[in-house]
């Protein structure tokens, strides 16, 4: 695999999304990255990555058949390479130990101090590796009142105000709270932790010396309401559900057409006013309450059954045609099979198949950065369980006879 990470190597501790997400990027750009995960338990029959059994459903075989690959799975572990190993028994810890002395990043969302025990925090790893980037990602981080709660994304999207300002308007039928339809926290987490991970990296090449991140999914939730969190911190009064509808602009929302829905946004005066050329209502843009957005935002409430009304008399394809021609932003909201099918997204080549050892082939949505120096190629697809494991115990010096033996007291 090709990138600008190709000198990096990675130990990924780390499970479920947040973690395998900054995992994955890293792998996409060239890192080589080694997933460590729980051994198929003797009793149960289970192990691995909790998001190994999150399905259905699965990806399917040649002949159709499901394979025991979750989807869930399947979307944040390209390009890694699998180790079982029970990390609770010394034998374990020692081959972590091992790994993270030739490892640049270590990355882990356990529970706050739960590493340490088995002497695979930080402070321990540091030790016998001075240059390693440790990147720690739980819900709450390793210090407040709620550092040794567990943290999900559900929950914290609730607690840190996303839940507050996403969904239909209270007073509208169907109001009240709405998550996102996607882990929002736990990718964000991973992006931000991406990020902290390479700034530390850099920084490693000045000092010589790695350092600690602590990632908290609380704390990027509340980071990333931006512009939401300066209207409260501005106003003092807490944004409200808005439903389709930007809070600051308008109009900036969803409109029903004569056969659907049709989005339509206009970021300036100019656009609004085109908008309503094309209605065939120019009077809506001279008009004094709607003639700049301060007071179409203050005067929403009148101005949207107005020109609800006019987008009503079009087709959803009359209107994108004709705003497209005005430069207005418009756009169809499409279902996942609509949005695969756009000629947008097939010419940017979106969608990836890679070949897989036991459905032939796996589909995967490619990394959306373009490198013109370092372009990312795209060869191991996400990882059978263990499926590396001896490989990389060989790469250790263990031999063997020292493999076997971890298999037979169920370390590997």
């Amino acid at each position: 695999m090709a990138g600008p990470l190709t000198h990096i190597k990675v130990l990924d501790l780390s499970r479920v999304l947040a973690g395998p997400w900054c995992g994955q990027l890293l792998a996409d750009m060239g890192a080589e990255v080694i997933k460590i995960e729980r051994p198929v338990d003797v009793d149960s029959g289970g192990g691995g990555d909790d998001t190994r059994t999150w399905g259905p459903p699965y990806l399917k075989d040649a002949a159709g058949n499901d394979t025991s690959e979750a989807a869930y799975f399947l979307s944040a572990n390209r390009g890694k390479q699998s180790v079982t190993l029970d990390i609770s028994k010394p034998e374990g810890q020692e081959v972590v130990r091992r790994l993270a002395q030739r490892s640049d990043v270590v990355l882990e969302n356990y529970k706050t101090g739960q590493l340490k025990k088995y002497g695979l925090d930080y402070a321990s790893l540091a030790a016998i590796n001075p240059g390693l980037v440790y990147c720690s990602i739980t819900g709450f981080g390793q210090t407040g009142p709620y550092a040794q709660r567990a943290g999900y994304d559900y929950i914290i999207q609730g607690m840190g105000g996303l839940m507050s300002i996403t969904g239909e308007r209270d007073d509208l039928p169907g109001g009240g709270p709405q998550k996102v339809g996607v882990a929002v926290a736990d990718l964000m987490t991973g992006m931000y932790s991406s990020v902290a991970v390479l700034a530390a990296l850099a920084s490693r090449t000045q000092t010589g010396r790695g350092q600690y991140i602590d990632m908290a999914l609380l704390d990027v939730q509340v980071a990333m309401l931006a512009n939401m969190n300066m209207n409260y911190l501005t106003s003092g009064a807490s944004p409200q559900r808005a439903g389709n509808a930007h809070p600051n602009l308008v109009p900036y929302q969803v409109f029903e057409c004569a056969d659907g829905h049709v989005i339509i946004g206009t970021g300036n005066d100019s656009q609004y006013a085109r908008f309503c050329e094309a209605g065939g209502r120019p009077e809506l843009a001279t008009d004094a309450r709607f003639a700049s957005n301060p007071q179409r935002v203050r005067n929403r409430d009148a101005l949207i059954p107005l020109l609800a009304a006019m987008v009503r008399q079009k087709s959803r394809e009359a209107w994108i045609n004709a705003l497209e021609k005005q430069g207005v932003p418009c756009g169809p909201i499409n279902t996942l099979a609509e949005t695969f099918a756009n000629p947008q997204v097939v010419a940017r080549g979106m969608r990836i198949d890679l070949a897989h050892p036991v459905a032939g082939s796996v589909p995967l949505v490619r990394n959306p950065i373009i490198f013109s120096g370092t372009p990312l190629e795209y060869t191991a697809p996400p990882p059978l369980l263990g499926q590396h494991t001896e490989q990389v115990l060989r790469s250790l010096n263990y031999t063997d006879a020292e493999i076997a033996q971890l298999r037979s007291t169920h370390i590997l």
